[in-house]
């Protein structure tokens, strides 16, 4: 499972976040994404944990809490839809 973290500060960095997580069990993975244009911070995370249970008290303690003069929502990341903007019918004409 992987946790998605909104509402943060942009000026978290992932050390913060893995230091925040850490106090509920060993952090595999932070992700930090940024705008492709801008290089910014977009204001949300992905953290992986070991444990499934340690995911979900997480989840239970860090949900509404406040960091870095942010509410943040921490809830299950929902799996990633394909967000193919040429389409299908884009992909049939390269084959013509």
């Amino acid at each position: 499972m992987t946790i998605y973290v909104g509402n943060l500060s942009y000026r978290a960095t992932e050390a913060d976040l893995r230091a925040v997580f850490a106090d509920y069990g060993e952090v595999k993975r932070v992700v930090l994404p940024t705008d492709r244009e801008t290089g910014r911070m977009r204001g949300f995370a992905f953290v992986d944990m070991d444990e499934d249970a340690q995911e979900d008290a997480a989840i239970t303690e860090l949900d509404g809490a406040e960091w870095m003069g942010r509410q943040l929502r921490v809830n299950k990341a929902k799996p990633r839809e394909n967000n193919n903007r040429r389409g299908v019918y884009n992909k049939q004409e390269a084959y013509e």
